[in-house]
């Protein structure tokens, strides 16, 4: 029919709302199925929204008629690791390396900063959580999750089993427990995956949350284009980075333009096509 709009199926959160709490020493670290809501500044909610199983693809719910009343506030940052990560390497077109990774400290001090004076009356309890895919090999993650765990971020972790697998859902889960748990004041998001987000992101936004996308401004159209949620470049979150990227903004070109050198060998590039090509 002509007209007619397609909704999307909703369903509240059914991923834990959190890490577990630290286990003892001589033990290994493991993320359950279900694990209790994670200590902000404040002591743990222990709260998880109820759940309700649609098919469909799942959104946040939108708010309730009691949305805030006698809830603490919060601000939240929520970090997409796989997608940052990925985006990383399309801006400066090679694999990252330690230079080049975000600085988690100086994002850390960035975001508690944005949530003002914590002696004040209405001050915000804040809670950052990275999500990652940890391959079969763990390598050197066991060390990364350990450094994030020291600077005060909250890791869920989840194998990595399938090359498609992804962690989105587990992102809006929390952040959609946190609107249940929590009065929502301001929800920091480090992706650029406008697929998952978008729609997501600026419900919370007409609901009176203070939506803010942090990624590369090369892949995050979705949020540069939105008049709900406000875009701030990742390069651009004060010390994000230990030197400037090797890159040029399209959003900050010189008066005189600049030169896009090539990604890759026009040679390589060649070899590579014709091969595909010949079969």
């Amino acid at each position: 029919m002509v007209g007619r709009v397609r909704r999307r199926a909703v369903r509240r959160a059914s991923s834990p709302g959190g890490p577990p709490p630290d286990p003892p020493a001589d033990l290994p670290v493991a993320v359950p199925d279900t694990v209790p809501a994670p200590v902000t500044d404040g002591e743990p909610t222990g709260q998880t929204a109820p759940v309700t199983e649609t098919t469909g693809t799942a959104v946040l719910t939108g708010p309730d008629p009691d949305r805030g009343r006698g809830r603490p506030a919060l601000d939240l940052l929520i970090w997409d690791a796989p997608n940052i990560d990925m985006t990383l390497s399309t801006v400066i077109g090679a694999r990252p390396t330690a230079a080049s990774r975000p600085r988690f400290d100086a994002i850390a001090a960035w975001f508690v900063d944005g949530a003002g004076d914590p002696g004040a009356p209405d001050a915000p309890e804040v809670e950052a959580c990275v999500f990652a895919n940890i391959p079969p090999v763990v390598g050197s993650m066991r060390g990364w999750v350990e450094a994030l765990r020291g600077f005060g971020y909250a890791v869920f972790a989840r194998p990595k089993q399938q090359p498609d697998d992804d962690i989105d859902q587990s992102m809006l889960d929390h952040i959609d427990v946190r609107t249940h748990s929590h009065r929502l004041r301001r929800l920091v998001v480090f992706s650029g995956d406008g697929r998952n987000f978008a729609e997501p992101l600026e419900e919370l936004a007409r609901a009176g949350t203070q939506v803010v996308v942090v990624a590369f401004s090369e892949v995050a159209g979705y949020a540069i284009g939105s008049e709900l949620i406000e875009f701030i470049d990742i390069e651009d979150v004060p010390g994000a980075f230990a030197a400037p990227l090797d890159r040029v903004r399209l959003d900050a070109l010189p008066p005189d333009g600049a030169w896009l050198r090539p990604t890759r060998s026009l040679r390589d590039f060649v070899s590579t096509w014709s091969a595909r090509r010949n079969g």
